[in-house]
């Protein structure tokens, strides 16, 4: 954890703890600014709720995007909006960026407490900067020419997401047009599956204060992420090259399971989380800042939605 920098926490002023208080609020913000500025920001005591929450939703994410293209597992709830993780809620889910591994990204993410865990379940952000530096220079020279990332996406039978979850459409040709328009490596397999591969930077550079920021989710993708148990068990059933995800170095070669380790551990361990209670937004700069999900216990509801 650290001391040095934590999330800007907006409340009411005074009595007028509404979702319209917090509207007539934003209209008088420049959101942009102070999110570059503070990199995350949590509305907290406007008694958002499911109902009212297209109200500020609709000011903050100017323009709602699909999750095309994802791998985590989602359900879809609304105009854009999703369920933000369905991972057993006993795992950790490591510091990420969404949508790193594509070729586009949102460049905003906002997430809503329906309903809070009986204990636990607080979503740690981490100041991507921080990340980057806190790697050993070894790691940060081995992964400076990037990281090539590949998914094996079913027909609607196998492990992982189909590929028509992934893009949220049963059309070959949208699909095949959406890989050529991102220039990405792939083939239909004769199983009606689709490989994809994708080279893509370690690092990228936010696009208004040109800091650098570790962007890549090699450790989400790398067997080493699953543990020794399912890693071995995973290695038995099938190739490493044929998994549902896996990642490289550009040319090929592996990617050495401490280098992945270190990535996801320093990730966490400089992490600050954001403790949900009901009702409570958080907005962050999904290039300034990872995100990921701590465990739970009890019922827990946050959703999710992005913005270009």
């Amino acid at each position: 954890m650290t001391d040095e920098w934590q999330p800007f926490v907006l409340s009411p002023d005074g009595s007028d703890a509404t979702p319209q208080a917090l509207a007539d609020r934003l209209r008088g913000l420049d959101v942009g600014a102070l999110l570059v500025r503070e990199k995350a920001v949590v509305f907290r005591g406007f008694n958002v709720t499911a109902e009212t929450l297209d109200l500020v939703m609709d000011l903050l994410l100017p323009n709602r995007l699909a999750y095309v293209h994802g791998n985590s597992p989602r359900t879809k709830v609304g105009g854009n909006v999703y369920t933000s993780t369905e991972y057993p809620p006993e795992y950790t889910i490591s510091m990420h960026n969404e949508l790193s591994y594509s070729a586009s990204w949102p460049s905003r993410l906002l997430f809503f407490c329906q309903k809070a865990a009986e204990t636990g379940g607080a979503t740690p952000v981490v100041d991507g900067v921080r990340w980057l530096r806190s790697l050993d220079p070894e790691v940060r020279e081995a992964f400076a020419k990037g990281v090539r990332y590949t998914q094996n996406l079913h027909d609607g039978r196998g492990l992982g997401k189909s590929w028509q979850e992934t893009f949220e459409t049963d059309d070959r040709d949208q699909v095949a047009a959406f890989l050529d328009g991102i220039g990405a490596d792939w083939q239909w397999r004769p199983d009606g599956g689709v490989r994809v591969s994708q080279t893509r930077p370690s690092t990228t550079r936010h696009p208004v204060t040109g800091a650098e920021v570790w962007f890549n989710q090699s450790d989400q993708w790398h067997p080493a992420s699953l543990g020794d148990e399912t890693a071995a068990m995973l290695a038995e059933l099938m190739p490493r090259e044929e998994l549902p995800q896996s990642v490289t170095f550009p040319d090929g070669t592996p990617i050495p399971d401490e280098y992945v380790i270190q990535v996801r551990d320093r990730g966490l361990d400089n992490a600050v989380d954001v403790d949900w209670r009901e009702g409570d937004l958080l907005l962050i700069d999904n290039v300034l800042v990872g995100h990921g999900r701590r465990p739970f216990t009890g019922s827990r509801r946050v959703l999710v939605a992005m913005s270009d």
